[in-house]
């Protein structure tokens, strides 16, 4: 049996708008491997959701197109499956966990109902052990007195509260595939420390895959083994986690290293004073024929500027879509 669990591979996807088409994303490729974090990091809109949604055959259609591509989940390409094939394999085989549960979890219903529906639907339980299952699941993810929670509603909950069960409802069937869209953003910092830990124990104790979507490098770094970098719905860096931080190529990943806050970083006024990459993303509409950073790149040349760069071989296990990998000399030493 392969070690590789999902493999995208040159996947696409278009959204048509009044103002063109917008490619949200365009040519993306990476693996993940059995049992591993994959963190996939970037801006808000640069494709990280979009790429997950497609894995689950959740893009909008209209005014979403999947234009080209392959997304292939153990021996089965997803994109050719039916809706009702994929509506088999979400919660079953793979699940996700999305950044909001207010909008995620039905707030008619009742939590214990809708963490035990995955049971009824994919396990064939009856209601009642599904109910009995979904309460020591509660419990698991450590919300309080969890078994008289089951009859609440998601507003009864805390947000802390509410994404646990939202983790409750991803694993509960024990998927090999879960996917985590930002799923400590809306949170406080001592509650997403106390998700991310509860998330990464239960991960390791069932051996399933995780594919960790975020913009917070911090988040990254203390989760996933493996990095992928995101740019206007491209791949502009892969690599292993301690080689992405301790040897960025790719000048926007630098950029994002170097916005990160820092303990002991130099004050001024009593403010630590953060470096934030200049210029704004591209709009997905507009067509750009050279490099997709170079309009916010400090050492952009022509070359940038007219041809786009593949993604590059840097190193063992490392790659960057910048043409410095060939350019090395065009690297400005003072940027």
């Amino acid at each position: 049996m392969t070690d590789c669990l999902l493999r995208i591979e040159e996947l696409s996807v278009a959204f048509h708008t009044p103002e063109g088409t917008a490619r949200a994303v365009d040519r993306v490729s990476f693996s993940l491997n059995r049992g591993e974090t994959l963190g996939v990091v970037g801006e808000s809109g640069c494709g990280k959701s979009v790429t997950s949604l497609s894995i689950l055959g959740l893009i909008p259609s209209p005014p979403g197109t999947i234009e080209s591509g392959c997304i292939r989940f153990e021996d089965r390409n997803l994109l050719e499956l039916d809706p009702e094939a994929l509506r088999r394999m979400r919660g079953r085989d793979i699940s996700m966990i999305f950044q909001e549960p207010m909008t995620s979890l039905n707030p008619v219903i009742a939590v214990g109902r809708q963490v035990a529906e995955p049971l009824m639907v994919h396990q064939g339980l009856s209601r009642s052990a599904a109910l009995t299952q979904a309460g020591e699941w509660l419990d698991r993810v450590k919300i309080p007195a969890a078994r008289r929670r089951l009859e609440d509603y998601p507003h009864q909950l805390s947000g802390g509260m509410r994404q646990r069960v939202m983790i409750a409802m991803a694993m509960v069937c024990r998927p090999k595939l879960l996917i985590a869209d930002e799923p400590t953003t809306a949170l406080d910092v001592s509650i997403q420390a106390q998700i991310l830990s509860l998330m990464m124990d239960l991960k390791n104790e069932m051996g399933m895959s995780l594919l960790l979507i975020t913009h917070n490098l911090g988040v990254v770094a203390q989760t996933a083994s493996r990095v992928v970098v995101m740019y206007a719905g491209q791949v502009v860096e892969e690599a292993s986690a301690p080689d992405l931080f301790d040897r960025p190529f790719h000048p926007y990943t630098q950029g994002l290293l170097r916005s990160m806050p820092r303990l002991g970083a130099r004050r001024s006024g009593g403010v630590a004073r953060l470096k934030e990459i200049p210029g704004i993303v591209p709009a997905i509409t507009e067509t750009i024929a050279g490099c997709r950073f170079a309009p916010r790149c400090p050492h952009a040349f022509e070359h940038c500027r007219a041809q786009a760069p593949d993604l590059f071989s840097v190193s063992d296990g490392q790659r960057a879509r910048c043409w410095l990998r060939h350019f090395p000399e065009r690297r400005r030493t003072d940027a």
